[in-house]
């Protein structure tokens, strides 16, 4: 499929007319091979892996290269750590008051220990760390379960304290399988030399944990079983398929059930590639490409390779649009396109969005890889607790010195299936607004909202997502503030926000790329309680000058005041009717409206949440703009511009 290509190089005069299209049941992986023929193809694991043998120091010394002193640096900080006790009441703690903090901090802190000890006893050879390596892989194996207590619902129980008559495998419980099963390959004969059982209880954890719940069940919801295309399949699906793949090329010895497993997880990854649409673009924003589409480049490269390439779909035009989305998504200087619970700061993995680009031939990707990579003095290779991602780091990491960097600098990109729209002007503004649903994974009721970036910095923002809780993947989603319509860049309609559900969604969506103009109809994302006939919202942005939002409005009946909201993490100047300063570090925006037509407020959002003072600061701020009068009828002009 290379209709993106032609829609954003090719057909630069044509208007985009486009609804949200359906998903294909492409089956892309299943089309490929059968089970026998799978079984045939598969290599053992010395031929496929680019991981040495751990007394192949040579190969150790050239794979870790210049990075072997920080990785074993990085181990010698956890020679005297103190294995943390994960409580009961540390798992209930989620029950009682929502917390996932209070479990996670002490059994993530004992996972990154262990992963700095394997990769330094990996990387000097010398024996130094086994002992620590030994008390942290027996210490997990006394755990219940490897599943976090946000994830524990998934017992039939339903209950956050593992249960120990039941198994089941979350996004941690698959890491930590693959994990040691990395583990278990490379340092058994080590582990052996203080006492054969260590190994031999990892072992049994790993086929009691991971390998037989896999294959005897069905009914974990990532699987997908049975998903139509158009069911939601989110970043879990290709995340936990890449570890039981991992698992069972490394450690199932029985070949007819070894490609049973790996076949089965090529029918559950069809359903993630199903559920995506043919553009590529990621709607759970830049933040979580790495573990959607990026873990699924992880399982359809470590495929590739255990087949010997016999099995790749590294040709399929939606993988390589599935990739290329994060080159487009990059604003500059950090900063990204954010929707839904994305974070506005970021730009991915070097070294992951090299290896996806040279998968596909994507020069953009690799290019852009590149310039990531330039921006950190010190990178680090370790990925923690994802093994395979810190091998492929070494051994990739001379190739992507090689590359020169440059960032992807289009006049605009266009998804019309996914429906996110991004253009850039001679001003210096990046305007990104999308249309879509409010059903959307980690969706936000958000249909219609944009972003709007000053010489690559944020000014008018999409906020994001404070700190998971409880509530945050609950029937109480939407009482979080940072969920709702009126806390992003949108319209309160008869006073009130846009509703949840797949139903509330935008219309009549157009692109036109002579004209720079994005416009929807907003009026299917609110209930029909809001008694909203018509709400046509066009963004045009001048190519000289700033960005102009037009408002065309029918009700059934008037009732309450609209009101236009605009967030903004630079405090508002509203001294001057008709006309509102924004300025943050030296950039700035006026933003001017009717001063007969509204009125203009500032509420002041405080920010307590680290995740998202870490990148707004302490304080937000809500722009409202509240109609002076009550009409059924009428039509809004704001004009932003950069001063």
């Amino acid at each position: 499929m290379t209709a993106r290509i032609k829609i954003l190089f090719t057909l630069a005069a044509f208007l985009f007319y486009v609804q949200v299209s359906a998903h294909e049941y492409r089956d892309l992986l299943q089309k490929t091979t059968t089970v026998q023929n799978l079984k045939n193809v598969l290599l053992p694991m010395a031929q496929w892996s680019k991981i040495p043998a751990y007394n192949n120091r040579a190969a150790w010394d050239q794979l870790s290269g210049k990075y072997k002193n920080q990785l074993i640096a990085a181990g010698e900080k956890q020679l005297d750590y103190e294995w943390r006790v994960v409580k009961a009441t540390d798992y209930l703690e989620y029950e009682w008051t929502g917390s996932r903090v209070a479990m996670e901090k002490p059994f993530t802190s004992n996972m990154n220990a262990l992963s700095a000890l394997v990769l330094a006893e990996l990387s000097e050879g010398k024996g130094r760390f086994i002992n620590q390596i030994v008390n942290g892989v027996w210490h997990a194996c006394e755990m219940s379960s490897w599943v976090l207590s946000a994830h524990m619902a998934a017992q039939k129980s339903t209950r956050s304290l593992p249960d120990f008559s039941e198994q089941i495998i979350d996004l941690t419980a698959g890491d930590l399988g693959s994990f040691f099963s990395w583990t278990y390959i490379l340092l058994k004969d080590e582990m052996d030399k203080k006492n054969p059982i260590i190994a031999k209880k990892l072992r049994k954890n790993l086929q009691d944990r991971i390998l037989d719940p896999y294959m005897a069940r069905d009914d974990y919801w990532w699987q997908a079983v049975n998903a139509k295309p158009s069911t939601m399949v989110n970043n879990w699906n290709p995340w936990c398929n890449f570890n039981m793949l991992t698992c069972f090329l490394l450690l199932e010895p029985d070949k007819d059930k070894q490609a049973a497993a790996i076949y089965k997880t090529m029918v559950s990854v069809d359903k993630f590639i199903n559920y995506n649409h043919a553009d590529g673009a990621c709607e759970e924003g830049p933040s979580y490409w790495g573990h959607a589409a990026g873990k699924m480049y992880d399982y359809l490269q470590l495929l590739h390779d255990a087949t010997g390439a016999k099995v790749s779909i590294f040709n399929q035009p939606i993988i390589k649009n599935m990739g290329e989305y994060i080159a487009r998504s990059y604003v500059g200087n950090g900063w990204v396109v954010n929707f839904a619970d994305a974070s506005a700061k970021g730009g991915g993995n070097p070294g992951l969005i090299y290896r996806y680009g040279k998968a596909v031939n994507s020069s953009d990707m690799q290019h852009f890889a590149a310039y990531l990579a330039r921006q950190n003095k010190e990178p680090e290779m370790s990925e923690g607790r994802d093994l395979f991602r810190s091998f492929e780091n070494l051994y990739y990491d001379q190739a992507l010195a090689m590359v020169s960097p440059s960032v992807v600098e289009a006049k605009y990109s266009w998804y019309p299936q996914t429906q996110f729209c991004y253009m850039n002007n001679g001003a210096g503004l990046f305007f990104a607004a999308k249309a879509g649903y409010n059903a959307e994974s980690h969706n936000h009721n958000d249909v219609g909202t944009f972003s709007l970036y000053v010489d690559k910095f944020p000014m008018i923002i999409d906020v994001g997502v404070g700190t998971y809780t409880r509530q945050t993947f609950s029937s109480e989603r939407y009482t979080i503030w940072t969920m709702q319509s009126n806390y992003h860049n949108l319209p309160m309609i008869n006073g009130k926000p846009q509703s949840f559900g797949a139903q509330y969604k935008a219309k009549n969506v157009q692109f036109d790329s002579v004209k720079n103009t994005f416009s929807l109809d907003l009026s299917t994302a609110y209930q029909k309680e809001v008694s909203v006939e018509k709400w046509q919202r066009n963004y045009v942005l001048s190519e000289t000058k700033g960005l102009t939002i037009t408002d065309q409005f029918q009700l059934q009946k008037a009732e309450a005041p609209n009101q236009l909201n605009f967030m903004t993490w630079g405090k508002p100047d509203i001294s001057l009717a008709g006309e509102v300063l924004l300025e943050k570090e030296g950039k700035k925006l006026v933003l001017v409206y009717d001063k007969n037509q509204f009125q203009a407020t500032i509420e002041t959002v405080t920010q307590t949440d680290p995740r998202l003072s870490s990148v707004w600061g302490k304080e937000l701020y809500r722009l409202s703009l509240t109609a002076k009068q009550i009409i059924g009828a009428g039509k809004y002009i704001i004009n932003i511009s950069k001063r």
